[in-house]
Parts: C-alpha cells; sequence; structure tokens
C-alpha cells in the first residue's frame, strides 16, 4: 500500500521560506515520478512542481518558477519542496503526489496522494 505522509506546513510571513518534504513507503520511491500540487480556498487544485524519477528533470508553475524547488533523496524514500520568497498567494493545502506507473517523466494526477500540509502566508 502506498502511503505519502506530508509535513513542514505552517504560518509564514511574506518573503519568508518554508521547505515541505513528503516521505513515501509502500513501493521501491525511485521508479516514480513525484509532484506538489496546492489548492487555495474556493479555487481548483493545481500542478506545482514535478520531478521525474531520477531527479534529472523538474517542471514547474509559472508562478512559482524562480522562487520554488522540487528536489528529491531516493536513498531517504522523500521528495522535497523549497519554497523561498513567500507570497500570501502561495496559501494554500499542499500534497503530495507519486505517479502511478513507473518510469514516466510526465506527472500522472491519477497517481497517489497525500494527505496535504497547510502553507498560510500572511501579508
Amino acid at each position: 500500500q502506498v502511503q505519502l505522509v506530508e509535513s513542514g506546513g505552517g504560518l509564514v510571513q511574506a518573503g519568508d521560506s518554508l521547505r515541505l518534504s513528503c516521505a513515501a513507503s509502500g513501493r521501491t520511491f525511485s521508479r516514480y515520478a513525484m509532484g506538489w500540487f496546492r489548492q487555495a480556498p474556493g479555487k481548483e487544485r493545481e500542478f506545482v512542481a514535478g520531478i521525474n524519477w531520477s531527479g534529472g528533470n523538474t517542471y514547474y508553475a509559472d508562478s512559482v518558477k524562480g522562487r520554488f524547488t522540487i528536489s528529491r533523496d531516493n536513498a531517504k524514500n522523500t521528495v522535497y519542496l523549497q519554497m523561498n520568497s513567500l507570497k500570501p498567494e502561495d496559501t494554500a493545502v499542499y500534497y503530495c503526489l507519486s505517479n502511478r506507473n513507473a518510469w514516466s517523466s510526465s506527472i500522472d494526477e491519477t497517481g497517489y496522494w497525500g494527505q496535504g500540509t497547510q502553507v498560510t502566508v500572511s501579508s
């Protein structure tokens, strides 16, 4: 059974940084692309960042390019999202996704999801 557990969320001020973590278990982590999504109140869930199985390719939403960095540590079965220069519009619940199929570079929303971690950025 695949399990994803996010952590690292919190309440910060605009301009601050946070690092989110997503610890995976239940299968061979290093075979699967991972992604971060977010959902703000009253809005649809949106893609934030993705990383392929090896970590060699990363993808970002335009709204976070240059501020957020996704990375993975396959030895620790963990994917990270370093968020710098946070803005109030980054406030959302952040979700971790693990692709359903191995060896893919694209992010597949039909995969496995974590429970989410709240990020709140005050102005």
